[in-house]
């Protein structure tokens, strides 16, 4: 009973801490596909040698420590890619100015701007389902004239702590990619009559 209630007390900390923070870019909604821009960005990355549905949330607890030591806030949403697996939070904007030292299991990175296609999700943060929307989303750029994937694989972008029932959690996947430049599509013509 007492682990229960400690479960309960942590879980509601962390979903209320996570819903304070500022977000990085808006929710896409359930189902569809939107192309977003996502803006230059701190990231602090714990990694693992294994796939990141196998860590047990260990790579989120490890993030969750460091901001916590070091008194930093975070964007929503996070992202986790999954072979290897890797998780980053993003530093928020009123502590961009903040030491953020990398340690033995965090890295800080600073990412440039990028184009992603991105899905949304309700349900739970599962293998399964971060296939089933990964071939949605490579299926819609493979139908697309106006982008190309950049070769980066595609990764999960979580909305929700882990303690989050599983009917609540929203999540999308997103898929790196770049407009189709013109100069290709000319040669392609030129190349096929």
């Amino acid at each position: 009973m007492r682990i229960t209630i400690t479960f309960a007390l942590l879980s509601l900390f962390i979903t209320f801490k996570l819903m304070g923070y500022e977000a990085m870019h808006e929710k896409t909604p359930i189902g569809e596909i939107k192309v977003l821009q996502l803006p230059a960005r701190t990231a602090l990355e714990a990694t693992s040698e294994r796939s990141y549905f196998s860590e047990n949330n260990g790579l989120f607890r490890t993030l969750f420590r460091y901001i916590s030591k070091h008194d930093l806030s975070m964007t929503t949403p996070v992202e986790a890619e999954i072979e290897p697996g890797k998780m980053r939070f993003f530093v928020g904007n009123s502590d961009a100015n903040k030491p953020q030292p990398t340690t033995g299991s965090v890295s800080v990175k600073q990412l440039e701007p990028s184009l992603v296609v991105a899905i949304g999700i309700r349900g739970s943060y599962n293998e399964q389902s971060f296939e089933e929307h990964r071939e949605k989303l490579l299926e819609w750029v493979e139908q697309s004239n106006e982008y190309q994937p950049t070769g980066s694989p595609a990764y999960a972008v979580y909305w929700d702590g882990p303690f989050t029932p599983w009917f609540l959690k929203r999540s999308e996947v997103h898929l790196p990619i770049l407009p189709v430049s013109p100069l290709s599509d000319s040669n392609q013509s030129s190349e096929n009559p």
